[in-house]
């Protein structure tokens, strides 16, 4: 399976925010859309960095309130990984656990074509292996 069969599932829709909004704005639009991350694009589209609820923490921890003040580009991880819509999910879990990332943009062709998250991943291999348990007792019941 490949992270494109995620994408059929739960939709290419990516929230975004340019670099210049600050922290407590990103912030509240993860609350309000009950998202772990954000991902920032240049004016162009081009991705600039990812923010996580992980960031904002670390910048709170870091410089106090006034962190909440200051635009995305200042905490945002600008090393972005990604993935693409062919890569297969066992590949994509073990990218995730080795850099301990919980959300990867999917990028198809240069351009921003989805997000997966952790959850997602999980949430996808679990109804897999519900599938296959499922074949299975159907296979053994007819045989």
């Amino acid at each position: 399976m490949t992270v494109r069969a995620i994408l059929s599932l739960k939709g290419s829709e990516v929230t975004t925010v340019a670099p210049e909004v600050s922290l407590h704005e990103a912030a509240r639009l993860l609350s309000e859309q009950r998202i772990g991350a954000v991902v920032v694009t240049e004016a162009n589209g081009k991705l600039a960095g990812i923010l996580s609820e992980r960031d904002i923490v670390r910048a709170v921890a870091q410089h106090g309130e006034a962190a909440l003040n200051q635009p995305v580009r200042e905490f945002m991880t600008k090393g972005v990984v990604t993935c693409m819509p062919d890569d297969k999910i066992d590949v994509l879990m073990m990218r995730m656990t080795s850099g301990r990332f919980r959300h990867l943009p999917v990028v198809d062709g240069g351009t921003l074509g989805g997000i997966v998250s952790i959850g997602d991943v999980v949430k996808f291999r679990v109804a897999e292996m519900e599938r296959e348990s499922e074949a299975l007792k159907q296979y053994i019941l007819t045989a």
